[in-house]
């Protein structure tokens, strides 16, 4: 897999390293040479210096044959508009863009080319509600702009999916029951699958979908 990260700060950095490490194709597009100089990076790295923001430097850095697009600046403004011209001008598949300030999140959807946004304080506070709550649905990522979305919530002892197959909790169309983690073991969910007491239950919803899925497995 191609990937094109545009930003080199340390949020960058680390992607790109991560990706090369495994085995992915990496390049990385920073405006700045002197970020270039400094980098610590694994070998294989193919680094473009310019201004992502600008079309003819994207097409010059080969954007069109990359597979996914990372939007790490540390700018929101500039992952917005690296974000809208891969989708538009490069029509790359997969467009991930990273919020650096949570107020401008409902800013990184379809309309901007973003498949995915990751706000990382976002992201800590519903890790923290998922690890201290039980009897609640946590959303945990959301992709498409919203209308695809990763929850979870751990069954408490009078959830209403305890001791019922999968089968027979009538989860709506739009909806996947994805995994099941038990006693830190992760259970791919079949038709026959019961639910326990203290199962943490992974879920794909849609926003349609999204409160009967907490119907069902919290009856709240």
């Amino acid at each position: 897999m191609r990937v094109a990260i545009a930003g080199a700060g340390n949020v960058g950095l680390f992607i790109a390293n991560d990706l090369v490490a495994n085995g992915h194709t990496v390049l990385l597009i920073e405006q700045s040479p002197a970020v270039q100089q400094r980098a610590d990076t694994t070998a294989g790295i193919e680094w473009h210096v310019a201004d992502a923001c600008e079309v003819s430097e994207l097409r010059a850095a080969g954007l069109e044959s990359c597979d996914v697009v990372v939007a790490a600046t540390g700018d929101d403004e500039d992952n917005l508009v690296i974000s809208l011209l891969a989708k538009q001008e490069f029509a790359v598949p997969r467009v991930i863009a990273r919020v650096n300030h949570p107020k401008n999140e409902w800013l990184f959807n379809e309309n901007w080319g973003v498949d995915l946004s990751v706000s990382t304080p976002h992201l800590i506070t519903a890790l923290v509600e998922e690890a201290v709550t039980v009897g609640r649905l946590v959303r945990i990522l959301q992709f498409e702009g919203g209308q695809a979305r990763l929850v979870e919530v751990t069954l408490a002892n009078d959830s209403p999916a305890i001791d019922r197959a999968l089968k027979d909790l009538d989860v709506p169309r739009d909806a996947t029951i994805v995994a099941i983690v038990r006693h830190e073991h992760v259970v791919m969910p079949r038709g026959d699958s019961l639910f326990e007491p203290g199962d943490e239950v992974l879920a794909m919803v849609t926003p349609d979908s999204e409160e009967e899925v907490r119907r069902i497995l919290t009856g709240r």
